[in-house]
């Protein structure tokens, strides 16, 4: 299957991606082009498909720091979960809900939305090496940071640098979605859960982990705090009516504490 994606700048133009950009073992530099002439830069595997920087939260720039992204996966990502939920609950029981509910099928595509270090992406391709994956995020320095890693788990993903609000995709192009963590730093999560529905096939499975509304009042103190800097936190009746509103049926939740982990199916 190859990948083909959809001009930034004309909706009806195909840009092909090269098969050996997913080789993350093999550097390569250059440009992708449209049959219109538009033209967008490839630095060590990964296509910048952003025509305009646009504002963004305080949330939203600290991931653009080196820093953040080389600290995110291995020292905050792994425990963030128990953390969280106030109780032991490592990586790999995420893991096993995310291939569960994906189920990753051979010569199937699947996106990584808002990706940070892609670490969903690696985990299906692992689980499913003759799947098509595709990981975007808005961050230079998450993806930088999420080649790295991909290249030394020896797993061949595509990364593009594109804004989830305006993907670069035609409709109905993905057979699975996935989201971790970031619906809680999106400036206008709606838009963006509209864009899902848009990109993925019908009656494909789009699965989905976000941060709810705490019970307590101290977790709410830390909450307001928190959504001064950018972060949106939503009930779970409120989120998944916001899923519901974009065209998606919820089949299957599990939350633990503030986490919530969501299956859904993009409706007829």
């Amino acid at each position: 299957m190859k990948l083909q994606i959809r001009s930034p700048l004309y909706d009806k133009e195909r840009i092909n991606i090269p098969d050996e950009l997913s080789d993350l073992s093999r550097p390569v530099n250059g440009t992708v082009c449209s049959a219109a002439g538009d033209e967008y830069p490839i630095k060590n595997n990964i296509v910048d498909l952003i025509t305009k920087e646009k504002k963004r939260s305080l949330a939203q720039s600290t991931n653009d720091w080196t820093l953040t992204a080389s600290l995110y996966e291995d020292l905050w990502r792994v425990r963030s979960l128990s953390l969280l939920t106030g109780e032991s609950f490592p990586i790999e029981r995420e893991r096993d809900l995310l291939i569960k509910w994906l189920n990753p099928q051979p010569d199937k595509l699947y996106l990584d939305i808002g990706c940070s270090t892609a670490l969903y992406a690696r985990l299906l391709k692992k689980a499913e090496p003759a799947s098509l994956q595709v990981a975007i995020d808005f961050s230079k320095a998450m993806l930088l940071e999420a080649r790295l890693k991909s290249e030394a788990d020896e797993t061949d993903i595509y990364l593009l640098r594109a804004d989830a609000r305006e993907m670069p995709f035609f409709s109905k192009t993905f057979d699975g979605l996935a989201m971790g963590g970031t619906l809680n730093e999106l400036s206008d999560p709606e838009k963006v859960l509209y864009e899902c529905r848009r990109v993925i096939k019908e009656k494909g499975t789009f699965f989905m982990m976000h941060l709810v509304t705490a019970d307590s009042w101290y977790g709410r103190v830390f909450q307001s705090s928190a959504e001064w800097g950018g972060i949106n936190f939503w009930s779970v009746e409120e989120s998944n009516q916001m899923f519901e509103k974009a065209g998606f049926t919820v089949d299957k939740q599990e939350v633990k504490g503030i986490v919530c982990f969501s299956s859904l199916t993009a409706t007829s």
